[in-house]
């Protein structure tokens, strides 16, 4: 009988043969739960088609109904109490649109565990018909056998953030919108104010619009409403504003300009009501470090007396570039319940911030981030930017990044670290965020800044190579 042929791989450090099997690492496996009273609704925008599995008559069986049910709130509510009666341990839903949301609603109102999950994930298998009836069942076996992935649903109260703060973003677009028109507008008219002033609807922007809207066309008497503090010379101001400015721009200008002040009084009465919601939300509310009362007050004998406790908006706001209304955001979306992400990294992947692992054989190279929850990547985006202005940590890597990557990638690194730190500071009601300064990355290391400088020489001076020598002693000095 031949022998076995020995495996001709051998370890690099030892030189032993390698045998397969022997140096293997435990892996930490998630645990498949089976259900054994399953739900699934396909869900369209006037029905859904439901799906239950429970067991049947013998033990190999499983009792499986379908039908159809009208998206109504009265259907709705028979079928959850329905499916509370059959003692339906977990329901899911296809998250098609927002017609899942009368569903999930009246299911968690009924008391019922609801899982909304990706329609990616809920795909149907290729080769199989495809249809309302066996979509639904599908789901059913994906569900029972715990082969689905449940996505980020918040409670009610952070909902209700979540739906002020979205108008609130879509307000400010559409108020970005109105005053682009208005620069088109007075393009077409000649006049180019927006190349001599850096806000055309600051203050004397504004006074500009509302005489050429009042019937004003002289341009000296146009450029005498500019304040002093301006950059451009009064005669710089009348070269801008000579043009051809007619009636049909004056009212055209003059209906943006009142579509962009109602909006603005809309958003300052949703900030209003985006502070009144965040009182609501569960874990914003000011908590003590020391003695650990909520509520923005001390219990007797506190060491931490004479401070104030600060709430959650209020400690997101000391992240350089947040600001009131993006930390008011960062609460809406990421919620504020401390298992939804089990760490940080968690949280800003959900977010599409962290670059996927894209590995074919021995090619492993980062893939693209994702779009994300837009809100969200839109509020960080915007604190990214403002950090980059500053003097800090968060401003010094932003410009680290962005000389070797380039700005979009420094942007998207910068929303992520910005991202970690408010999930860290969202989980623990202590936490406080420390600016560690714009040296943060600089080498402390005398050996490592000494090689940089001279690379940094050596570089400037083509062809030429730097020696450290000893110094010598100090000599005469010259006449």
């Amino acid at each position: 009988m031949a022998a076995k042929k020995k495996d001709a791989r051998t370890d690099k450090d030892t030189g032993a043969a390698a045998v397969p099997g022997v140096d293997g690492a435990e892996v930490a496996e998630d645990r498949v739960q089976v259900i054994e009273r399953a739900a699934a609704i396909d869900v369209a925008k006037g029905s859904g088609m439901v799906c239950t599995r429970v067991p049947g008559s013998r033990p190999d069986r499983r009792r499986q109904t379908v039908w159809r049910v009208e998206a109504t709130y009265a259907q709705v509510i028979a079928l959850m109490d329905h499916l509370r009666c059959e003692g339906i341990q977990r329901l899911v839903l296809e998250s098609t649109s927002d017609y899942w949301r009368i569903f999930y609603y009246l299911a968690e109102a009924a008391g019922l565990e609801v899982w909304l999950v990706s329609a990616r994930d809920a795909r149907h298998l290729p080769g199989r018909g495809k249809s309302d009836r066996l979509d639904c069942v599908w789901q059913c076996k994906l569900n029972e056998r715990g082969m689905l992935r449940r996505s980020f649903v918040p409670p009610q109260a952070v909902r209700d953030l979540r739906a002020l703060t979205r108008t609130r973003a879509r307000l400010a677009q559409d108020q970005a919108r109105h005053q682009a028109r208005v620069e088109k507008i007075l393009e077409d008219a000649l006049l180019k104010v927006s190349v001599v002033i850096s806000d055309l609807f600051g203050a004397s922007g504004r006074r500009f619009l509302d005489a050429l809207v009042a019937g004003q066309r002289s341009p000296a008497a146009l450029a005498a409403l500019g304040d002093p503090r301006l950059k451009a010379t009064r005669k710089e101001l009348q070269d801008a504003l000579t043009g051809r400015f007619r009636d049909i721009h004056a009212l055209e200008i003059s209906t943006h300009l009142r579509l962009i002040d109602a909006i603005n009084a809309e958003i300052t009465r949703l900030d209003e009501k985006i502070g009144q919601q965040l009182a609501l939300v569960p874990r914003t509310a000011p908590c003590c470090v020391a003695c650990g009362l909520a509520g923005g007050g001390h219990a007797p004998g506190c060491a931490e007396e004479d401070t104030t406790p600060l709430s959650l908006a209020a400690r997101l706001d000391e992240i350089t570039g947040i600001g009131e209304c993006n930390a008011a955001v960062v609460i809406a979306e990421l919620g504020t319940d401390p298992s939804v992400f089990p760490t940080p990294g968690h949280a800003a992947a959900w977010a599409r911030l962290t670059s996927r692992t894209m590995q074919s054989g021995q090619t492993a190279r980062p893939g693209r981030t994702g779009k994300g929850n837009r809100y969200i990547r839109g509020a960080l985006g915007q604190a990214a930017m403002t950090a980059a202005r500053t003097d800090t940590r968060l401003g010094a890597m932003y410009r680290r990044i962005a000389r070797k990557r380039g700005k979009q990638k420094a942007i998207v690194a910068v929303s992520r670290i910005i991202c970690e730190i408010a999930w860290i500071l969202i989980c623990d009601p202590g936490a406080r965020y420390q600016e560690l300064g714009p040296d943060y990355y600089t080498p402390r290391s005398p050996a490592r800044q000494t090689r940089d400088k001279i690379r940094e020489i050596e570089r400037l001076n083509p062809g030429k190579k730097v020696i450290l020598a000893p110094a010598g002693p100090a000599g005469p000095a010259a006449a």
